[in-house]
């Protein structure tokens, strides 16, 4: 057994990933490990990232929290998915639900059966056989039955919120738990001569230099320790990602909010639409080799319906990740660790399974090699498959309007993306892996959405009677329509249960 473990923990940079990871640890250790978290008041977050996946519903609930205590406390709505619109053509739309479709039968999985159908002529909407796009296409909202009488009934969901006001939660409980913040700013990293590793960081304002064992990088885009001092390197995915810059703005809230983002592709890049209980978070991610700053501000502005509450803010990037998460006695999480566009909300999501990985591979004053290697191949893995869902979004498009859209259409992919659309097109397989935040039904939503079907469907399909399926199919799409009619709308659900007073 271990007698060497690790006393102190320093984190550098607050923002959401920060608290998220001082909220985490606190509540795990308590005060068996001092945790001090740096940030300077004077140094501003990127805060624009408003749309989570459904994990942050489990995340905020280890810490003890309920999904209505949180939408309260971020002026938050409720999301069922993203409706993408204009992506695949022009005035062509699609949605990615939290949520399955249909019912599996004897392990056949139930897409199998609807490609049967549709090459017998049916032309129903695979969207038509999900609880979850149902919901969101009629404005509704309910919480998901704790005991679903079948897995047509199955649905999750996430939260939009303001990221700011999480943030807040976060540190709140963090302090609550003994975190310590201090506010200043980190004038230089202290490396141990012998071994490299991270001695101390020295604060403008201070003394003594903060001494720790273990030193996470919540420091954005700077990544003040794993670039700054230790230069662990970074890929740049730039060949498959080409947007490179954000505008984001807010706005007031018109009309009732709707369950779900919104994404509408634009001519060179995409715009976001993301409402909360007291505003409109818009954003245009871009690339800049095709239309300028002004011109991509004034194509943001020209499709946001209430009057602006806030000032355009401008974000410069490069897709990829640090070619190590953990080097040394140190752990990038966040914005530090990489960056992907936020068009599927994965930035939250990565700095969660961030948090999973340091609880589970949680390093005595050693930094054993393997822990560190396995944290880095795991992250690796993750950031690739989130990389590789978010190009199928681009790849997939069949619109030729514009320079961008031709570029995405016709570069080379991935390997592994170019494997899971191989298998998929040739027999309908949905490949599933143990790190990847986008599970089989995520993928399904993007082919179907964008026209990518198979050669063939399970073979097994035709066992069944063909009357028996095509009646089981209109009575999935019949209970669903039932279930949705007598809920409420989601702006009700949202007055009834969790509206910020």
């Amino acid at each position: 057994m271990s007698n060497n473990p690790v006393e102190s923990v320093v984190i550098v940079g607050g923002g959401t990933a920060g608290w998220m990871v001082a909220a985490s640890l606190s509540n795990l250790f308590g005060k068996r490990l001092k945790i001090t978290l740096v940030e300077s008041s004077e140094i501003g977050t990127v805060g624009v990232g408003e749309a989570t996946n459904a994990t942050i519903r489990r995340f905020y609930g280890r810490l003890g929290m309920t999904d209505f205590d949180v939408l309260r406390a971020t002026q938050g709505t409720c999301k069922l998915g993203i409706r993408f619109d204009n992506w695949h053509q022009k005035g062509h739309s699609y949605f990615h639900p939290f949520g399955v479709y249909g019912q599996e039968v004897r392990q056949v999985q139930f897409h199998h059966f609807w490609l049967k159908m549709r090459e017998m002529g049916d032309q129903t909407p695979l969207d038509d056989y999900c609880l979850g796009t149902t919901l969101a296409m009629h404005d509704k909202f309910t919480t998901p039955s704790p005991n679903p009488p079948s897995s047509l009934s199955v649905f999750d969901w996430a939260l939009h919120f303001d990221a700011t006001l999480f943030g807040h939660l976060m540190r709140d409980f963090a302090i609550d738990k003994g975190v310590r913040r201090v506010d200043a700013k980190v004038s230089n990293v202290n490396l141990n001569p012998d071994n490299g590793f991270i001695d101390s960081v020295t604060l403008e304002g201070h003394d003594a230099p903060l001494a720790g064992d273990l030193f996470i990088d919540c420091s954005g885009f700077k990544a003040l320790l794993i670039e700054g001092a230790l230069k662990t390197g970074y890929e740049d995915w730039s060949q498959w990602l080409p947007t490179d810059s954000a505008v984001a703005v807010q706005s007031e809230s018109v009309g009732e909010p709707h369950p779900y983002t919104v994404s509408t592709a634009h001519e060179a890049g995409w715009q976001w639409n993301i409402p909360l209980q007291h505003r409109q978070g818009n954003g245009h991610v871009y690339c800049s080799e095709y239309i300028s700053d002004d011109e991509a501000t004034e194509v943001l502005m020209r499709n946001i319906d209430g009057p602006l509450s806030s000032d355009p803010k401008m974000f410069r990037f490069v897709p990829g990740r640090r070619k190590k998460a953990w080097n040394k006695n140190c752990i990038s999480v966040g914005l530090a660790s990489g960056f992907l566009e936020p068009l599927e909300s994965t930035a939250i999501a990565l700095v969660e399974t961030a948090i999973e990985k340091i609880r589970l591979l949680f390093p005595d004053k050693s930094m054993p090699q393997g822990c560190i290697d396995e944290f880095n191949d795991m992250t690796r893995l993750e950031y690739e498959r989130v990389r590789d869902f978010i190009i199928l979004h681009y790849h997939a498009t069949a619109r030729t309007d514009a320079p961008l859209w031709n570029h995405c259409r016709t570069m080379e992919i991935p390997e592994p993306l170019a494997h899971k659309m191989k298998l998929f097109k040739q027999r309908g397989h949905l490949v599933k892996y143990r790190w990847e935040i986008f599970q089989p039904a995520s993928w399904l939503a993007l082919y179907s959405g964008n026209n990518i079907y198979p050669e063939m469907y399970d073979p097994r399909v035709d066992t069944f009677d063909m009357n028996y399926v095509r009646k089981s199919l209109a009575e999935m799409k019949k209970s669903l329509q039932s279930a949705m009619e007598p809920l409420p709308s989601h702006g009700e659900f949202i007055r009834k249960n969790c509206y910020y007073r």
